[in-house]
């Protein structure tokens, strides 16, 4: 579970940089990352509001608990 500082460092990172804040917060080649650079690319308010809904509403502890955990993590 994040704590309330790294939530905030990635919020404020989705404002600025929103694949960067999905990036810190699910990694650099999962979905949700490829999906904001997209909507970034195709226009940044979209991405702005993909970034903040993966960061504070998709939990990435719910895709990796013990039983499917990648290897490489």
């Amino acid at each position: 579970m994040p704590s309330r500082c790294e939530i905030l460092c990635e919020i404020l990172l989705a404002i600025f940089l929103p694949p960067v804040g999905v990036c810190f917060r699910h990694g650099c080649c999962s979905v949700e990352f490829f999906i904001c650079l997209l909507l970034t690319i195709l226009g940044y308010i979209p991405g702005i509001i993909y970034a903040l809904y993966a960061i504070v509403f998709v939990d990435r502890d719910q895709y990796f608990d013990e039983y499917r955990r990648p290897l490489y993590a």
